[in-house]
């Protein structure tokens, strides 16, 4: 059924430094069927910052170039918005400008129904104004509580989304009910995990960077991004408290830290290539997730948290309702003491028990199985929806 339908996939930045879902999903739709994916705006005003700078001006390059093909039924575009979403006629342009943008754009998924899919609620303007058939609303976030946005006007835009989508997937748990509340066509469908790619960091053949190679004493890890939503200070207190060790953090820091630059044990080596996260990874003796706690943090589904468990490493964390629920498998720490506790007990267990555990829990929670799961949900809707008109035909 489904193959009679094209995407038009509103998405996170394809070019991040870091991969998201939103990524992985855009994948795996593409093996199903064609895939327009457009790059959404940030949801923050733009700041003076080089990278800022060097972003929009990448994206004012893409937005006047047609699609490009990244891969198979895969294709790429830019439509940029102005941010200043509160001046008059700005939302009004931004409209206008997508509609005409994309019209254009999604001529490369030929003659195809359309079904829109949001990742990011602030593009929602556009449901059902590209002449879909149905649309998807696949929530990751609680984005009102992201630091530096609008959050009055990304929390409006996520609640007329969620009322207009057709169904609605949400990753958090914590926020299912909210949805469910405001659309009752609200599933929950909780983050993948690439598990083949994440368990090469317990294969003997792999090999970790020579940057690590001759790191001394034990190596406490962490990768993804560091924004405002984590926490600095714990990872400073830690590094303090044990500076024997090597605490290894891999990833793009979006936030100045000074205090972790200082510190001779701590080492950030920046944004690397997903493909080569599990060799950062297998030179963990114990990984971590240094949440700060907050309202966003409380309505997360972390990534990491199941590549962490694929990699089969021992896991210190913060915890959060997610976290919470591998509670049997993740050191769940409450405070830095806690954590430096947690962080003592994984070392002084080693690496290697419980880890058998911990990757078979994640094991069937691919990010194949996710899709499948969802696209199952997808056709199931669409097909009533189907007869449904079907009956009005008739009856009329």
């Amino acid at each position: 059924m489904l193959e009679r339908y094209g995407v038009v996939y509103f998405g996170n930045d394809w070019f991040a430094e870091n991969r998201t879902s939103s990524h992985h999903v855009a994948q795996r739709l593409a093996a199903k069927m064609p895939v327009l994916y457009v790059d959404s705006p940030g949801m923050r005003a733009p700041q003076a910052s080089g990278r800022d700078l060097r972003r929009a001006w990448r994206k004012l390059r893409e937005a006047l170039r047609a699609p490009q093909r990244v891969e198979g039924q895969l294709w790429h575009c830019t439509v940029p918005q102005l941010p200043f979403r509160r001046v008059p006629g700005v939302p009004l342009f931004n409209r206008l400008f997508s509609q005409w943008a994309l019209r254009r754009a999604m001529r490369v998924l030929g003659s195809r129904q359309r079904i829109s899919w949001f990742v990011t609620p602030h593009p929602g303007f556009l449901a059902r104004r590209l002449g879909e058939s149905f649309c998807v609303y696949y929530c990751i976030d609680d984005y009102a509580a992201h630091p530096g946005v609008d959050a009055p006007v990304i929390a409006a835009s996520d609640l007329a989304l969620t009322r207009a989508a057709d169904i609605v997937f949400v990753a958090p748990p914590a926020l299912v009910a909210t949805k469910q509340a405001q659309n009752p066509q609200t599933r929950y469908s909780p983050h993948g995990v690439d598990a083949a790619l994440f368990a090469q960091a317990s294969d003997p053949a792999t090999q970790v960077p020579d940057l690590v190679r001759d790191f001394p004493g034990q190596v406490v890890g962490y990768f993804g991004s560091i924004h405002e939503w984590i926490d600095v200070e714990l990872i400073a207190f830690l590094a303090r408290s044990r500076p024997h060790w090597t605490f290894l953090l891999v990833g793009y820091a979006a936030i100045k830290v000074p205090e972790l630059e200082a510190l001779s044990n701590v080492i950030l080596v920046g944004a690397q290539p997903y493909a080569s996260l599990p060799a950062w990874a297998k030179a963990f003796d114990v990984a971590i997730i240094p949440y700060r706690r907050n309202r966003q943090v409380e309505n997360a589904n972390p990534l990491k948290l199941r590549e962490y468990l694929a990699t089969g490493k021992p896991i210190v964390a913060v915890s959060n309702p997610e976290i919470a629920r591998f509670a049997s498998l993740v050191r769940i720490a409450d405070g830095h003491e806690d954590f430096l506790a947690g962080l003592d007990q994984a070392i002084a267990d080693g690496p290697a028990k419980g880890a058998s555990e911990r990757m078979a829990s994640v094991a069937d929670q691919t990010w194949d199985r996710r899709v499948e799961d969802v696209l199952r949900e997808v056709a199931t809707s669409l097909a009533a929806a189907d007869m449904t008109l079907a009956d009005r035909q008739v009856s009329g």
